[in-house]
């Protein structure tokens, strides 16, 4: 296998068992061209395949996210990606696990491995890149120097488009039952929590502090969808640029503690978020992360401004 954007080898945990990326989250929304503007105007590709809607990376033909129409705004499935000698394994450990195999769902036929995990959430484990950076990616940041006007003109800044799909945070009524399902099926470790409220799980072959998240909530349903910038100036910017297409509600700029990220997220449609995201720990492929539970206190921010008031309110179960 390769990573996303040449060949070179991806890093691995020899003899771990473990997907590697998140390959695609797919949804359903009320309003498909709804969702297109949104994701557009987030900085990220959207093409029309059939009826349903496909959101990629800039440059990337393979989409991170797939929407098609519906009712209300729901999960469809999650996909994962594991290297292809490791498939074989994964089929054995499901069946070993006692995790129910599934066809492909319609419209999404594929030679990987369809499951639910304990929420119901629909999820697949297939074979793709590799495109969670293998190492620390550095944050750009301005030169400190004497005698030079820095920053950009109003009229001359321009937003940078994120890079990668950096992580997801999902709705979950029971943490502990996703936590152990995720580590011992899944393949994912534990980084962080914060007591029964929220967890923080990183891939085993070299990730971010986090590529799935789980918060407590009545049901299970999705809270946000995080993107890798390269700076802390590219939040601003993604933020200021959502603000004038309309896109004005949200929470942000701040820092968070667990993962250490820079963020700002910007409220979508159907009320969950996109986040823009700069400068994440990284866990290596070859070193043990402790795991620590934390203060509640440090489960959200360093710094910030005050959080909306239903930042943490799972729509998807509070408008039925």
């Amino acid at each position: 296998m390769t990573q996303t954007g040449g060949f070179i080898p991806a890093t691995r945990r020899p003899g771990v068992l473990g997907v590697h990326s998140v390959r695609r989250l797919a949804m359903t929304v009320p309003d498909v061209e709804v969702a297109r503007r949104f994701y557009s105007d987030f900085g990220l590709d959207t093409v029309a395949q059939g009826a349903n809607l496909d959101v990629s990376i800039q440059g990337q033909a393979a989409p991170c996210i797939t929407i098609a129409d519906g009712p209300r705004k729901r999960i469809h499935h999650l996909s994962l990606a594991a290297f292809e000698d490791d498939i074989p394994r994964f089929t054995s450990h499901l069946r070993e696990c006692g995790v129910e195999r599934l066809a492909p769902p319609p419209g999404f036929e594929s030679n990987g491995l369809w499951f639910r995990d304990p929420d119901g959430m629909l999820v697949e484990i297939c074979v793709a890149l590799k495109t969670t950076p293998d190492r620390k990616t550095p944050a750009l940041w301005p030169a400190s120097t004497a005698n030079s006007a820095r920053a950009p003109s109003r009229t001359g800044a321009s937003k940078p488009p994120p890079t990668r799909m950096s992580h997801i945070l999902f709705f979950t009524p029971e943490l502990d039952r996703a936590v152990k399902f995720y580590t011992q099926v899944i393949g994912l470790r534990l980084s962080d929590r914060a007591g029964d409220e929220i967890a923080f799980m990183h891939g085993v072959h070299g990730s971010d502090h986090h590529l799935i998240a789980f918060v407590k909530s009545e049901g299970p349903g999705l809270h946000h969808c995080s993107f890798d910038v390269p700076s802390l100036e590219a939040v601003g910017l993604g933020a200021k640029a959502m603000a004038d297409k309309g896109h004005q509600r949200g929470w942000g700029m701040g820092r968070h503690v667990l993962g250490s990220n820079y963020f700002h997220y910007v409220r979508d449609p159907w009320g969950s978020y996109a986040e823009y995201s700069c400068d994440m720990d990284f866990v290596a492929a070859d070193y043990d992360w402790e795991a620590h539970d934390n203060k509640a206190e440090d489960a959200f921010y360093v710094w910030g401004p005050t959080p909306p008031i239903d930042f943490a309110r799972n729509y998807e179960v509070s408008d039925e």
